[in-house]
């Protein structure tokens, strides 16, 4: 790996001072939101946390997504299992309930052995929102240890002839050795949060590579993404663009885009390389001039009915959440007015409020339409990352606290 700690630290101590800085401007922000939105972003805020209060005691699992408007439950939680804790987390955040506070810690214990888990790029998706947060909200350090620990089994994944972790598989199965996916730039801040941890920049720089990789492999001229990219597994090389989740290896699959657009946010946000800003401005310019005029992403921006298509309202919560953090890393004002745009537009149009037996606050996500699994269902990584979106604007030192919006 080329990526000396000296290095990361010379231009994290840069990004440091502008994010000091960014944070203010983010205070700032929040002050000046136009008042009507406010209160649509508060309704919304105040349906969610009670719909979860309501929804809590009953869980007995980790929600997945809902079939006729009930959530159905993985026991360990598959690769969305942090995004319940993190709800209950960030809704004690907002109300200050400490029900929610026990809830969210009761959730976070049950992914306790997926720590160990090597058959899996989500480590990221099922240690941040839950363990990092707990720690981070608590100061207990076996939170901090079980994080760690599921770094050290994430950088096994690490294809060092490719630079690259691996998405799919586990370690010994030759299927998808070589198969990247957009969706790991959301996995690495845990890699960053182990190498402040524990002093070792081998997390860090592996996270690094990757994103590098991935820099280089997954934006088109035009800004947009394919879902996966195939190498050789054995030499490195590349192969080529797929796709699992989106309409074809050419299109645009808009929950992917919007997964980049916030990872390349946030290795910019720990490492100061403003290449990787340039590249979540890229992703993220190619998504705005793709939204509708309703401002709800359709599933893939390049399928042949867009903007017709069904929609897919967790690409807008997850993109709604980048942009204000690459607003705070630009200072451009037009990435805060489109993620407003979203968030207003999620809390008018896509809320459970005429459902008496819905059980997740944001309907209209789609999980996998070229499967046709889960078609306009709930998610539980929309409503998780609704409430961080709106606490972003409203409460962005709330926010702070939770899942660290500084640099390294």
């Amino acid at each position: 790996m080329n990526v000396s700690r000296r290095t990361v630290l010379a231009t994290a101590a840069g990004a440091a001072a502008a994010y000091a800085s960014s944070g203010q401007q983010a205070q700032a922000a929040a002050a000046q939101t136009p008042a009507h939105t406010v209160r649509v972003l508060r309704a919304a805020a105040d349906y969610a946390v009670d719909k979860v209060r309501s929804v809590a005691p009953g869980v007995n699992g980790f929600p997945v997504g809902t079939k006729f408007e009930k959530w159905v439950y993985s026991q360990n939680g598959d690769w969305v299992g942090g995004f319940w804790p993190g709800t209950l987390w960030m809704a004690w955040l907002y109300s200050a309930d400490d029900a929610f506070r026990s809830w969210a810690l009761a959730s976070a214990r049950k992914l306790a052995p997926r720590q160990y888990d090597t058959g899996t790029h989500d480590l990221g998706f099922l240690f941040y929102p839950s363990w990092v947060t707990a720690w981070r909200l608590t100061g207990d350090a076996t939170w901090q240890a079980g994080a760690v620990q599921a770094a050290d089994s994430l950088i096994r994944r690490y294809n060092p002839r490719g630079h690259f972790i691996r998405a799919w598989g586990a370690l010994n199965d030759p299927n998808n050795a070589g198969r990247i996916i957009i969706d790991t730039m959301m996995n690495l801040d845990l890699l960053a949060f182990a190498s402040k941890q524990t002093g070792d920049d081998t997390y860090l720089n592996i996270a690094v590579e990757h994103a590098n990789t991935a820099q280089r492999v997954f934006p088109r001229p035009d800004g947009s993404t394919p879902h996966v990219f195939d190498f050789d597994p054995d030499s490195g090389a590349p192969i080529g663009q797929a796709t699992v989740q989106g309409y074809s290896p050419t299109s645009c699959w808009s929950r992917g885009q919007a997964w980049g657009v916030y990872g390349f946010t946030t290795i910019h946000r720990r490492t100061g390389n403003q290449q990787f800003l340039a590249t979540a401005r890229k992703l993220a310019d190619f998504a705005i001039d793709a939204l509708g005029p309703d401002n709800i992403p359709v599933w893939d921006y390049r399928a042949p009915q867009q903007p017709y298509d069904i929609k897919d309202a967790s690409a807008g919560a997850i993109m709604a959440c980048g942009l204000l953090d690459l607003s705070a890393a630009t200072g451009s004002p037009k990435y805060r007015d489109v993620a407003l745009r979203l968030l207003t537009a999620l809390s008018e149009t896509c809320l459970t409020r005429n459902s008496a037996r819905a059980e997740a606050v944001v309907a209209r996500c789609t999980r996998n339409r070229p499967a046709e699994d889960g078609i306009e269902i709930s998610l539980p990584y929309a409503d998780y990352y609704l409430l961080e979106g709106i606490l972003r604007v409203l409460r962005p030192s709330d926010v702070d606290r939770a899942i660290d919006l500084s640099a390294v």
